[in-house]
């Protein structure tokens, strides 16, 4: 258990904190902020925002999509150049912030963007950025990783610098009021399945980061239980709080990560459209069977310490069937059907991209090569 820990980002939580960007963000910064399709403007949270930089030069750039595309992002990136903005607010989900986090990124740099997800160009410098989040889910909030996609190749590559971590974030749960429920569902299943990331690898015997990652997974299967509460400040503020926790880099300290399932769920985000959330629910299930010979001992663990299930021969196999249940309670697949009726022809594809994107040795022992990862599909695609 060996690591160096810091957090750099400011986090700003509860109702009214919006106000607080005035002060977070100096005064004689040119401020870009970047949004997504326009919800801020229907539940408030816009109006907080032009209020709060009355007194600061600012612009804006929206329509950030899900899963953001560095086509669109470079327009954002155009005008951070030519306007010389000096600080960027991005207000919403992972998606918008993750977006942010490339523009910043980009704008200082004189090639093509997309280099920084080939990993061409080093970011050695970044706009400062800052966040009011609108979505829990990610985590993008308060840390330094990114996700972006290209369209015209259907490539969603990663990447992360301590360069573009937002030096503040605003949590104020009364700006998920207006969500659509199938994103509130969403951001549960993907702070569990960050978590598990961190979580479901090889004993390590590293007690704060099992017992912090075992409180946040209990605290999500609670909040799915009293999803009918979804309305109330404190289970909205239990998410955000939560999905937060779930990746700011803490239980992953000095412990091993998986990321697999993540890394093959992307590839069927940018292939068929499955929500980010929903690709990992398709995958994870399926790797956990896969890789139950290595993963038995923390499964168990997790079917005793999380699910509270007894001890027996099947314990790691009840772990990964509760899994299982915990998303069908949310009414969420753990199936892709997207694919339409080619099964083979859908599993060829997704292996392809993986090759392309050199994909070939995942998980925390880098033993999921193309051969597994077709498995895993197999059992994965319906």
């Amino acid at each position: 258990m060996e690591f160096s820990y810091v957090n750099t980002t400011q986090i700003h939580f509860g109702q009214g904190k919006i106000a607080s960007i005035s002060d977070a963000i100096p005064s004689t910064s040119k401020v870009l902020v970047i949004y997504g399709g326009g919800s801020i403007k229907k539940n408030g949270v816009y109006q907080q925002v032009e209020s709060a930089l009355s007194d600061h030069t600012w612009i804006e750039f929206s329509g950030v999509e899900p899963n953001p595309t560095m086509e669109n992002l470079d327009k954002a990136v155009v005008i951070a150049k030519a306007e010389k903005v000096d600080f960027i607010l991005a207000v919403g989900g992972g998606s918008v912030i993750d977006g942010a986090k490339y523009v910043a990124a980009a704008a200082c740099y004189d090639g093509a963007g997309w280099d920084i997800l080939l990993g061409k160009y080093t970011i050695t410098k970044a706009i400062p950025i800052g966040a009011i989040l609108t979505l829990p889910a990610t985590g993008s909030e308060s840390n330094s990783g990114s996700v972006i996609t290209r369209a015209s190749t259907q490539d969603k590559l990663p990447f992360s610098s301590p360069a573009v971590q937002p030096k503040f974030a605003v949590l104020d749960a009364d700006a998920m009021k207006t969500l659509p429920e199938r994103q509130l569902i969403n951001g549960l299943v993907d702070a569990w399945v960050h978590t598990c990331e961190q979580y479901l690898t090889m004993p390590t015997g590293a007690m704060v980061q099992d017992g912090y990652a075992e409180a946040l997974l209990k605290n999500l299967l609670t909040l799915a239980k009293q999803y009918d509460q979804y309305e109330t400040l404190q289970w909205r503020e239990n998410l955000m709080w939560t999905a937060n926790q779930a990746l700011n880099g803490l239980i992953g300290a000095g412990v091993p990560h998986d990321w697999a399932t993540h890394m093959i769920g992307h590839e069927l985000t940018a292939l068929y459209g499955v929500d980010h959330a929903r690709s990992l629910a398709i995958v994870q299930p399926s790797l956990f069977r896969n890789q139950l010979a290595v993963k038995k001992d923390k499964l168990e663990q997790m079917g005793r310490n999380v699910f509270a299930l007894t001890e027996g021969d099947n314990l790691a196999e009840r772990t990964i069937d509760a899994i299982e249940a915990f998303y069908h309670s949310l009414s969420v697949a753990t199936q892709l059907t997207e694919h339409g009726d080619d099964k083979a022809a859908a599993i060829d594809k997704i292996i392809a991209q993986l090759e392309a994107h050199k994909m070939t040795k995942l998980g925390e022992n880098k033993a999921i090569t193309l051969t597994q990862s077709r498995e895993i599909l197999e059992a994965a695609v319906k």
